[in-house]
């Protein structure tokens, strides 16, 4: 941008390992050490900048600015009225007091941390390939000519959405008489579930549909963190569960037909039908129940149906193992940083030369 085009009089010069943070988000995680190869560049003031001393390592600190005791730190030192309004002063940055172990081992931590971040990269590069070829064959699957589909409504029993309510209504502890009800904060985008925080509504009507073993759930509207058309499938600790107005219950026939309609409805195919169909302000669209039951579904013979959906559950067990592993890679890494800069995992220093 030209310097005509902003307002600021001075601006910080950025140029490559130094240290960068953001005064108003640093305790979220907005602070790093920049590339080793990143060209000249200029922040506001609002992103101080620190050269690095012959005593630092700039891929250590790098990795020390991605530590939870790093933010927490930050949060600690940050400054203001309300959350949206707190800063971080380079004075107080400086004052914080961490464990920085000597030259040598900080070079020995980045090898090792290294090492991990390699193997979680390979592991998410092997978990994207796995998903395209789920994707492939979910787009296989249903390339199929209008002859051999069904309407969607004739395959559930009911396709309804979830009730409205008052806040003052919603709880998040449970009561005598409140229904709990899955958000759709507790959808996540990869297709599972979080359960940690359940809704508790009293007063729903008594007809209101609730989760069983044959539904799915998918979401009708647009949101920040939302896309028309996800769909789940719940587990057990949620039948009897009812949903929110901003998603359906689709209640299929059987188990059987469940199970080929989560893998359908899942296909890119089928994904940009439902976003297409979606009506409302854009970035803001919903989707209509009455359109849903006219969506034709692929429906092959029975047998084929059930080799569809052994295939790709496979695929999906092989990538559910890969995130998995990711996941347990994160925590050791997480847990080795911390127990070699807090001291409760030993190195021998004789070895490092220290």
């Amino acid at each position: 941008m030209a310097g005509s085009a902003t307002a600021y009089k001075q601006l910080n010069r950025i140029g490559p390992d130094v240290l960068v943070y953001s005064r108003l988000k640093a305790f979220e995680g907005a602070i790093t050490v920049t590339p080793n190869d990143l060209p000249e560049s200029f922040a506001s003031q609002e992103f101080p900048t620190f050269a690095l001393t012959s005593g630092a390592d700039a891929n250590f600190f790098r990795i020390l600015t991605t530590m939870q005791n790093m933010w927490d730190a930050l949060q600690e030192v940050s400054k203001g009225m309300g959350g949206r309004r707190e800063r971080v002063k380079p004075a107080d940055l400086l004052n914080i007091v961490m464990d920085i172990p000597p030259l040598p081992i900080q070079r020995w931590i980045v090898k090792i941390v290294r090492a991990v971040d390699e193997q979680i990269a390979a592991l998410d590069n092997e978990a994207e390939a796995a998903m395209r070829v789920r994707d492939g064959l979910l787009g296989e699957f249903t390339a199929v000519a209008p002859s051999g589909t069904k309407p969607l409504g004739a395959l559930c029993a009911a396709i309804g959405s979830g009730p409205s309510w008052a806040a003052k209504d919603e709880s998040s502890v449970p009561s005598e008489g409140a229904w709990t009800v899955v958000k759709i904060t507790n959808t996540k985008p990869n297709g599972s579930f979080d359960l940690s925080e359940l809704a508790y509504v009293k007063g729903l009507p008594a007809r209101t549909r609730v989760i069983g073993p044959t539904t799915l759930v998918m979401i009708r509207t647009n949101g920040n963190r939302t896309r028309i058309g996800n769909v789940y499938l719940p587990p057990e600790e949620v039948y009897g569960a009812a949903v929110s107005a901003f998603q359906f219950i689709l209640d299929a026939t059987d188990v059987q037909t469940r199970d080929y309609l989560y893998l359908v409805l899942r296909s890119p195919r089928v994904q940009n039908k439902m976003s297409g169909a979606a009506s409302g302000s854009t970035g803001l669209g919903n989707l209509a129940a009455r359109w849903l039951k006219t969506l034709n579904i692929p429906w092959p013979d029975a047998e084929v149906r059930k080799v569809q959906v052994e295939t790709v559950k496979a695929v999906d067990a092989k990538i559910a193992a890969i995130r998995a592993e990711v996941d347990c890679l994160r925590s050791v890494r997480g847990a080795l940083l911390s127990g070699i800069l807090n001291r409760t995992i030993d190195i021998e220093p004789a070895e490092l030369g220290v």
